[in-house]
């Protein structure tokens, strides 16, 4: 039965802020969804739903890439990589960790990009009128987050 276990699993993340505000999101599409249905069936459709649910998996979505990515939980294949020599296993994580990096940063760059060209534009959604630079900002902060911790990642002596 030990053999079973993966003694170097991680411990269960903390609960903290961003697991609260990724779930507050997904409680919201899920409320927000489930009057949305009744209230078509009763012939009272819930104006703006979709708006609403956009925004709130936005933050559900952010909260959760940030929170696994600082946690180190992100689903991996080992099939490869386990199998190499601990020189090449290292360099190898420290690649895909700086590959990862780029990937987010070219995100955070042109989420920053869209922000600033439209900073004046005063966007919003068409029923609700949800401001869209509140939500932009939000992208910007998370992808740059997370390419921060993917490029630590790559820098710290010893990868993971």
């Amino acid at each position: 039965m030990d053999q079973l276990e993966d003694s170097t699993a991680p411990p269960p993340p903390a609960r903290g802020p961003l697991f609260h505000v990724g779930a507050a999101g997904l409680l919201t599409v899920m409320v927000v969804e489930t009057i949305s249905v009744i209230g078509r069936h009763l012939g009272w459709p819930l104006l703006g739903a979709l708006e609403i649910i956009q925004a709130a998996i936005l933050f559900a979505a952010c909260a959760s890439m940030v929170s696994t990515t600082l946690t180190d939980a992100h689903a991996t294949v080992h099939l490869v990589v386990d199998r190499l020599p601990p020189r090449v296993r290292s360099s190898l994580l420290r690649v895909a960790a700086l590959c990862s990096a780029l990937f987010f940063a070219g995100l955070a760059a042109g989420s920053l990009w869209l922000l600033s060209d439209f900073w004046h534009a005063h966007e919003q959604s068409e029923l609700l009128g949800i401001p869209f630079r509140p939500l932009r900002i939000v992208v910007c902060l998370a992808a740059s987050a997370i390419a921060a911790a993917f490029l630590q990642r790559a820098l710290r002596s010893e990868p993971r």
